[in-house]
């Protein structure tokens, strides 16, 4: 037997990733102020769509991140991360990336390898 670490199942996740990118000629202060402003972010990313209201983190002006859960079941979540940055016109580079928080399901004793029953 090997004394090899092995990866934990546990932390096995399945993670799939939306990219969207905008440009925009509003500088990246008020951009940031629209993510991050509840009232104003209200109005295209309402608080029901979100499992918290407070961000989970963020870096002041340049990203922002939210957890995001289903209004039905299974009530999946995902991660939604607002990155902001200055264009080289003047305006905003707005990124939004979000990625599914799913786990694979494991076994009750996922401490070893899994057995199959025989029949």
């Amino acid at each position: 037997m090997s004394d090899a670490a092995k990866p934990d199942p546990s932390e096995d996740k399945v993670e799939e990733a939306l990219v969207l990118e905008f440009e925009f000629d509003a500088p990246p202060a008020k951009v940031w102020r629209a993510v991050t402003i509840p009232e104003l972010r209200e109005r295209w990313l309402p608080d029901c769509d979100l499992a918290g209201t407070e961000p989970e983190t963020s870096i002041p002006g340049a990203e922002v991140r939210y957890r995001m859960r289903d209004s039905e079941p299974p009530f999946r979540e995902s991660q939604v991360i607002f990155k902001i940055e200055p264009n080289v016109s003047g305006g905003t580079r707005f990124r939004i990336i979000q990625q599914a928080c799913a786990k694979l399901p494991q076994p009750a004793n996922s401490n070893c390898c899994v057995m199959r029953a025989a029949a």
